[in-house]
């Protein structure tokens, strides 16, 4: 017996979802039509120059990795971080400030993601930045900056992590920002609210900043900031209370407790919890020196270590700041760009799978390579995922060269899928190798039978409703992409039948969109959930004219652009009126290409505009420009531009519109 859908998304027994009676059978692939015969031979010149363009970008020991750029928020961290630990150097703040000015917009205000709106918490920090920097403030482009921060209410309506940042040099008051005690550490899992039920990147920053929030530290200001009030002399005005029946009235009040509670908590409790809360980061400090791979928690954790009497010249804090080093890009301008986390297992195996798809053959020497490289990223040992799955043996891959406390779901279906498209010279070693990493996954489906990125059921409602929690997603529920992902590569490894493989697919059949896409967690947005979707609903034995594929098709068709590629703002996380809009990338263009071609649409209109933007496009050293944003950190709040990806999914759909798909469709029953 096997699991589908009834029409509600419940699984219940009876027929595979990936069946359908009203489906007519699959069409065999066709070759190019006589009018584009001249597009294919423009689509494989394209190819062979973005893959020479590929190939001379890998590392010598097997890796690809793209700048991950965010946000000015790190550069301007990075800094009062130094100031706060007594370290900053004027080289170091030269070349950030050079880089934070680059990024301000005509009006003075700095944004999340390229062409974005202001952002109040960006702009704030930006400008204090500039101030350590020593740029006036009476300069136009700071007077500019200050002026809009006003009108914005200042910063007594900036986020909470700006606030904090303010207040370690008594910018702003403690006494007015959420209290986060270090008690929570010895939650147990079961408890509401234990660390547990927040997402690994929450839970890695909220641990540290226990110990900030309860040692509450001031270093000397250099300078006041007055202008950023609406009203210095009141500084930090009254906000009301939401409704004590609503859920943040409820939490507002517990706050107020807490507060209240932090004059009397027992000293021996809250100086055990603190060591508690310092061995806990200690534990989690990876090989390489920094926490999760993750620039954010690194930088937390370097202060509250610090804050227990770790001095700088400490083993694990020297590591701490060495590694923070490593997530600065130094441009050819001089100017220092801040990543908030690198990418080099995420980037390999999608340039190895760009390469395969794109017609390498699968033992050239630089597939080798990446696959042995790949084999030693391997998470071997347990990590938090196994406070929730204690008996599932450890097997993986994560997203950074270090952070084997946390691999990842969407990582590890990636990986094996590379692998499994190279001819490597010790195949029992590679075998292995996905044979752990594929029982890992399955151990980590969560109970609603879809996949997360980093831990399974970490679905509690809680954590974000404390008024700590206003800095994006804190919590790790199932997502469209990453089903996707796992469903597309157990379909690889000839498991679609698998019955948790069905009741990931019947999952995401239930989850699509009414209007035919899917939401994207880890991509922007929905066309990145249809373009990871499709192929592997198609993958896994889906028809192509399934009436869940034709509704894809056309919504994709129908916020095709007029130059024929595709793209999707940051917006359509806030505003759904912007799905499916936004100018032309290569990366959104190359994923509904992908889905399209998934879905039999090869001789399709739409494909054919679709490449010929692709290559239209391209540069002539086989490149692709995309300044806009299409990755996802934080569902609005925090946005990616991952480097690579212009090269890697172009390259993509261009190979599987020249070479198909890469293992072949299902056949449909």
């Amino acid at each position: 017996m096997t699991a589908t859908t009834d029409g509600g998304g419940a699984i219940t027994d009876g027929a595979d979802p990936r069946h359908d009676s009203t489906a007519a059978p699959a069409a065999p692939a066709a070759g190019p039509s006589g009018e584009d015969t001249g597009l294919l031979k423009e689509a494989q010149e394209a190819t062979d120059r973005a893959v020479r363009e590929l190939l001379d970008r890998q590392d010598p020991d097997g890796w690809w990795k793209g700048d991950l750029q965010t946000n000015v928020t790190m550069d301007a961290e990075d800094l009062l971080l130094r100031q706060f630990l007594g370290i900053r150097d004027e080289a170091t703040t030269r070349a950030a400030a050079l880089f934070i000015r680059g990024e301000q917009q005509p009006d003075g205000t700095w944004a999340t993601f390229h062409g974005g709106p202001p952002e109040l918490s960006a702009t704030i920090e930006a400008y204090v930045a500039l101030r350590l920097a020593g740029d006036p403030p009476d300069a136009p482009h700071m007077a500019r900056a200050s002026a809009w921060i006003r009108d914005q209410g200042g910063i007594a309506f900036a986020r909470v992590f700006t606030r904090i940042w303010l207040a370690l040099f008594g910018w702003w008051s403690w006494d007015h920002l959420p209290e986060l005690p270090p008690e929570l550490v010895f939650l147990p899992p079961w408890v509401p609210l234990n660390i547990y039920d927040f997402g690994c990147w929450a839970r890695q920053t909220i641990v540290p900043l226990t110990v900030v929030s309860a040692l509450r530290p001031v270093r000397p200001a250099p300078f006041a900031l007055d202008e950023l009030h609406t009203d210095a002399r009141d500084p930090h005005p009254a906000k009301p209370l939401a409704p004590v029946a609503s859920w943040d009235g409820v939490f507002q009040r517990m706050d107020k407790a807490l507060h209240r509670y932090r004059r009397i908590a027992p000293r021996r409790l809250r100086k055990a919890a603190m060591a508690a809360a310092g061995r806990w980061i200690v534990e989690r400090q990876e090989n390489d020196g920094c926490w999760g791979g993750i620039q954010p928690p690194a930088v937390y954790s370097v202060i509250a270590l610090h804050l227990l009497g770790y001095d700088l010249g400490h083993p694990v804090m020297r590591a701490g700041l060495e590694s923070l080093d490593r997530f600065a890009v130094w441009r050819e301008d001089g100017a220092r760009m801040v990543e908030a986390c690198q990418s080099p297992v995420w980037d390999t195996c999608l340039a190895a799978i760009a390469l395969a798809d794109a017609g390498l053959r699968p033992d050239h020497p630089a597939l080798v390579k990446a696959a042995d490289w790949m084999l030693g990223e391997e998470v071997r040992r347990s990590g938090d995922w196994a406070v929730r799955r204690p008996g599932l043996a450890p097997g993986g891959w994560a997203f950074e060269f270090h952070n084997d406390t946390y691999p990842d779901i969407d990582d590890t279906a990636e990986v094996v899928l590379a692998l499994r498209r190279i001819r490597h010279p010790e195949p029992a070693r590679v075998e292995a190798a996905i044979a752990r990493g594929t029982s890992w996954t399955l151990g980590m489906q969560s109970k609603d039978g879809a996949w997360a990125a980093f831990d399974a059921d970490n679905t509690s409602p809680l954590p974000n409703r404390l008024p700590f929690c206003d800095f994006g997603e804190v919590i790790d529920p199932p997502s469209a992409d990453v089903t996707a992902h796992v469903v597309e590569m157990l379909a690889a490894e000839g498991r679609a039948a698998d019955p948790r493989a069905l009741r990931g697919i019947a999952w995401l059949l239930a989850e699509q969109e009414p209007e035919g896409s899917w939401f994207g967690r880890w991509g922007t947005n929905y066309v990145y959930g249809t373009g990871s979707v499709v192929p592997a609903l198609t993958a896994a034995g889906i028809s192509p004219r399934h009436p869940a594929v034709r509704r894809a098709v056309g919504w994709l068709e129908s916020v095709q652009n007029a130059d024929g590629g595709w793209g999707e703002d940051q917006r359509s996380y806030k505003d759904r009126s912007w799905a499916g809009k936004g100018a032309s990338t290569p990366s959104q263009t190359a994923w509904a290409l992908m889905a399209l071609l998934a879905a039999g649409e090869r001789e399709g209109e739409a494909v054919r505009r679709g490449i010929a933007h692709l290559v239209e496009t391209q540069r002539a050293d086989g490149t692709w420009d995309e300044p806009h944003f299409t990755g996802t950190g934080f569902p609005w709040d925090f946005s990616i531009n991952y480097h690579l990806y212009r090269q890697v999914f172009p390259l993509t759909a261009l190979g599987r519109y020249l070479y198909g798909e890469p293992f072949g469709p299902a056949a449909a029953a």
